[in-house]
């Protein structure tokens, strides 16, 4: 059964567990786990893990499974012929392996232990050593602890150096995966005094931990629904809502809805 609903203008597209996925395609479940290992697909993650797929992912996999029948062409030729074609892309532009070695560099420079950022930062070590070996992503909540005790931001993590032309074309954007099912796209990088994303955030994704640094936010709710707790307080946001707060204030947030929300997030001053 699908597991969610995303609005499309306005008709409704469902998202797919796996094993709806493979009962479609024509394939086992652990074919599709293959193909994503060599970067096929990049399904959206659950909090509990759940590989979350849309109907262009289903679409993607057909294409393969047909290379993989007709034309008899293993999984690594497969993937192959689809990023030739346009069809398959790498994975958020490689940031997960760029966000771990940027973290082991910076622990490397000041000769830090694991135990002992783990422990300032309030996460195990085992995660930690995880982040930094790419094997898993950190959330929003944890990525701005790291910032805040390595005294820097997580505009670091985007790698966004040099200053952005007036114009940012989609494909052009910064892109950081933030933790499962938590996408956030930077739309304005450099010489900046707001730092606006557009944040697509999975059903039951959010923050994580709650998070505060210096600065204002402001955010417009484009889709789906948000629930936003400063301090104890909460606030359910819907499409159409905007927000503003001051970010010193403790914040925590997450994707309540059946659907993906998507956000447009501004911070200024660009210190996230």
């Amino acid at each position: 059964m699908p597991v969610r609903w995303t609005m499309k203008s306005s008709r409704a597209e469902p998202y797919l567990k796996i094993g709806d996925v493979a009962r479609r395609v024509g394939v086992s479940p652990s074919v599709i786990r293959s193909w994503e290992s060599l970067g096929l697909t990049h399904p959206r993650r659950t909090e509990s893990k759940y590989r979350l797929y849309t109907a262009d992912d289903v679409r993607l996999l057909k294409r393969a499974r047909f290379l993989r029948k007709v034309r008899g062409l293993n999984a690594a030729a497969i993937v192959e012929l689809l990023r030739r074609e346009g069809r398959a892309r790498p994975a958020a532009d490689g940031n997960a392996g760029a966000i771990g070695s940027h973290l082991r560099q910076l622990r490397a420079q000041r000769k830090l232990s694991l135990a002992r950022v783990a422990r300032a930062v309030d996460i195990s070590v085992g995660f930690l050593s995880a982040l930094e070996r790419s094997q898993m992503s950190g959330s929003v909540g944890t990525l701005r602890k790291l910032a805040r005790f390595y005294k820097t931001n997580i505009l670091d993590f985007f790698d966004a150096t040099g200053a952005s032309s007036r114009q940012v074309r989609p494909a052009q954007r910064k892109v950081l995966e933030a933790g499962p099912g938590v996408r956030m796209e930077l739309l304005a990088w450099g010489n900046t005094v707001m730092e606006p994303h557009l944040f697509r955030v999975a059903p039951l994704a959010g923050s994580g931990d709650s998070y505060t640094h210096e600065g204002e936010e402001f955010l417009y709710v484009l889709r789906g629904e948000l629930m936003i707790t400063l301090e104890k307080e909460e606030y359910r946001l819907k499409a159409g809502d905007s927000f503003y707060f001051e970010s010193a204030t403790p914040h925590q947030w997450k994707n309540t809805g059946r659907a993906e929300t998507w956000l447009l997030w501004v911070n200024t001053p660009p210190t996230f």
